[in-house]
């Protein structure tokens, strides 16, 4: 059998290690745009923070890692075409030349492209990286980031989106000696969080002293007098010019979905592509996995929400399935941790207005609880917000924010495992969760803000 997957990052390679340790003797080719198969994108703030240094310590396997496994990569080749009827996909190298590639089964894993939000002025025929506008979401785009701060020695930036990648890159260029203004289109910062605990990341943001403007809608970038930039739009209902050595747009990603819908396969309302839970396309012998397809949700359904972690898995289900296992990806809750300087935020499962989507009768409360027990030197308060179903009790979300080192992404973790499991609120406090003065209480403060839910929603507590 030959697996052909097309895909260097998350969910191609894990498709491709995933089909290699259950049958050794299946022949797979990985087909990979650039140069750069199975690198930490995830991890290139921190390449700019010079945290992680240098660039190639983001490879989670090098090239001869990959190879070893078996796997044969040809880098640098572009997917062009999909033959179903053939099996056949088309391909073209970095020298222009073409050719095809026969499978057996093939796995797309081409993932998103970095979006600009229709911004004027902005992408082909108008300002890229080497005007000083940049996206970031490949090493080619780090690489072209990290040439311009090199070559012009920039001393202001504006970073358009304030999620994660957002925040992270404003403490990154931050550390490299920028000064920062980040642009929010939304009420807060994060708006994955509810604002009241946004409003603690974009306190934390200022106190680092990065400028965060909410409320701010981005029309367009231009070419400023002196070679900066200008960026305009309308700042709470009022229009406003803001200017910056260097411009970085984090707005967020988009399907790319193009291969598969060329050759017949289903789009979701936002682009992805449409899979099943065991990651079929409806194409024979097409499966597909990673950013560029729909996400099932376990409390949502079919949703579109694009995670490393969700690649990684949805990956490895495409490869077992398509060497004629069983698997079937279980789902995803969309638990997600950062860190902000001195401060971590987490979410798992759902929002207020996402439980009423999904029909439940949701309420939300915020209790304040320390890490570990006041009387040990260090204790910090971490902000808990809980959202559970007044009709039944079930937990359906958690929102955490607190200090570096309050165990914030474990006691996400926490939570999560407890929706996986659809336990109720009242249940967290049977959990047995591990105890001594320094790292936690009796009662962890996950417990703490189950109850303190409990008294607010009238549901039993202890």
């Amino acid at each position: 059998m030959h697996l052909v997957v097309i895909g260097g990052n998350d969910a191609g390679i894990s498709t491709a290690l995933r089909a290699r340790e259950l049958d050794p003797s299946v022949d797979v080719t990985v087909v990979v745009a650039d140069s750069y198969p199975n690198f930490s994108i995830c991890g290139i703030p921190y390449y700019f923070s010079r945290e992680v240094d240098p660039w190639q310590s983001l490879a989670h396997r090098t090239h001869a890692d990959l190879e070893a496994t078996g796997m044969r990569l040809r880098l640098d080749t572009l997917a062009t075409g999909i033959d179903v009827a053939s099996r056949q996909l088309a391909v073209r190298d970095a020298g222009g030349v073409e050719s095809t590639i026969a499978y057996d089964e093939l796995m797309v894993g081409t993932g998103a492209a970095p979006s600009t939000a229709g911004i004027v002025g902005v992408g082909p025929g108008g300002l890229g990286p080497d005007d000083g506008v940049h996206v970031l979401h490949s090493m080619g785009d780090t690489f072209a980031l990290e040439r311009y701060l090199d070559e012009h020695q920039p001393e202001t930036a504006i970073i358009v989106g304030a999620g994660y990648v957002g925040l992270e890159m404003a403490e990154a260029l931050t550390v490299r000696g920028l000064h920062v203004t980040q642009l929010q289109r939304g009420p807060e910062v994060l708006s994955t969080l509810d604002p009241e605990l946004g409003t603690l990341v974009h306190d934390e943001l200022t106190r680092n002293g990065v400028d965060v403007v909410t409320g701010a809608r981005v029309e367009g970038v231009a070419r400023a007098a002196g070679g900066r930039l200008t960026v305009t739009g309308r700042e709470n209902g009022e229009g406003y010019a803001r200017t910056a050595d260097v411009v970085l747009l984090v707005i967020g990603v988009r399907p790319n979905t193009s291969l598969l819908t060329d050759a017949g396969a289903s789009v979701a309302a936002g682009g992805a592509a449409v899979v099943d839970e065991r990651m079929r396309t409806g194409l024979p012998h097409v499966w597909a996995a990673g950013d560029g397809v729909v996400t099932h949700h376990r409390l949502l359904g079919v949703t579109y929400l694009p995670l490393g972690t969700t690649s990684h898995k949805q990956g490895r289900v495409a490869g077992e399935n398509a060497i004629g296992g069983s698997a079937r990806f279980a789902g995803s809750l969309g638990t997600q941790v950062v860190k902000v300087f001195d401060l971590v935020a987490a979410r798992t499962g759902l929002r207020d207005h996402e439980a009423v989507a999904a029909g439940h009768t949701p309420l939300s409360g915020t209790a304040i609880a320390d890490d570990h027990k006041a009387y040990y030197p260090g204790a910090k308060p971490l902000s808990i917000r809980i959202t559970g179903d007044t009709d039944s009790g079930l937990l359906l979300g958690a929102q955490l924010v607190g200090a570096r080192g309050a165990e914030i992404a474990k006691r996400v973790d926490t939570y999560a495992t407890a929706l996986h499991h659809g336990m109720t609120v009242e249940a967290m406090s049977d959990l047995d969760l591990s105890y001594t003065p320094p790292l936690g209480s009796p009662w962890d403060a996950v417990q703490v803000a189950t109850q303190a839910w409990s008294r607010q929603s009238g549901h039993t507590t202890v």
